[in-house]
Order: structure tokens, then C-alpha cells, then sequence
């Protein structure tokens, strides 16, 4: 089954940019790290050499697993979404059933997420067992620090804002 990972126009150009950025700028700097280091000699003990490769090793791979991200993504306005119930781009609050202290949440794609400004990946634990639910719902779900038990107070759609200016 192919696997489709969902993001906003940001996401994806913002992965855009990190490719470019590496393609164009980072790994013509890294050959030119090794060429200066292979002119000082003795490779077994040039540690300028060894870690100039590693790093073009770590660049190539990050450009491979960016490569494999972009080619799956399906760019998704989130603003064209129902939004009757969780689902990608998804607003909610959330109250904790226990301690009535209210969260608010938007899901976003793997790559946008920050969970600090409460954007949270529509992969992640919460998010999964989240969507498709709808105001009122009551919800438990399985996190990494136990159980907890939340309601759904508000789904909505609102202007995702992905960076703090």
C-alpha cells in the first residue's frame, strides 16, 4: 500500500526549501571540506577528512528521506475540509476530564508539526485517536505518560499559523 502523507502548501515548501538548501548550498561545501582535507595527506589520521565525509553521508541521506517524503505527499488545503469532526487541519480544544484544564490543538502533517504551538501531527498518538470525533465526544486515549480522559469541547477550522514572528 503506498503510503500518502498529508501536509499543507507550507509543509511542502518548506521541505522544498531544506532540499534546495542542501542540494545547493551545504553539499558543494562539503566537497569542497573534502577536497581541502584530502590535500593535507595521510588520510588514516585527517579528522577534517573523516568528518567532512560523515557529514556528506548525513546530507545525502537527509536528501533521500526528504526525496521519499515529497514523492508520498499529497498537499491538502485544510481550509476545504469539513470541519463537523476532526480531521486534517483540524482546530480542537480539548478538556481534560480531570483536572478541567482545556488544550487546543491543530492537526498538521509529520513535518509541520510543533508541538509547543500546539500543532501536533496527524500521526501522533493524540491526534489518531482524535480524529473523527465531534463536540461533545468523549474521549480516551492512550498517550506515552498513561491514560487520559479527555472531552471534546470545540472542532473548528481557523488560519494555521505555523512559525512565531
Amino acid at each position: 500500500m503506498e503510503k500518502i502523507e498529508p501536509m499543507t502548501l507550507f509543509g511542502y515548501n518548506k521541505l522544498q526549501a531544506e532540499v534546495k538548501y542542501l542540494r545547493d548550498v551545504r553539499r558543494p561545501q562539503i566537497v569542497k571540506d573534502i577536497e581541502e582535507a584530502l590535500s593535507h595527506g595521510d588520510l588514516k589520521e585527517n579528522a577534517e577528512y573523516h568528518a567532512a565525509k560523515e557529514n556528506q553521508k548525513l546530507i545525502d541521506l537527509r536528501l533521500a528521506e526528504l526525496a521519499e517524503l515529497l514523492g508520498s505527499s499529497k498537499i491538502v488545503d485544510p481550509s476545504e475540509l469539513e470541519h463537523a469532526k476532526v480531521s486534517f487541519g483540524s482546530t480542537v480544544v480539548v478538556c481534560d476530564v480531570n483536572t478541567d484544564e482545556e488544550f487546543t490543538y491543530t492537526i498538521v502533517g509529520g513535518c509541520e508539526s510543533n508541538p509547543d504551538m500546539g500543532l501536533i501531527s496527524f500521526n501522533s498518538p493524540l491526534a489518531r485517536q482524535l480524529l473523527g470525533r465531534e463536540e461533545g465526544d468523549d474521549v480516551k486515549v492512550q498517550l506515552p505518560n498513561g491514560q487520559k480522559e479527555f472531552e471534546v469541547v470545540a472542532v473548528k477550522y481557523q488560519e494555521i499559523v505555523f512559525e512565531c514572528h
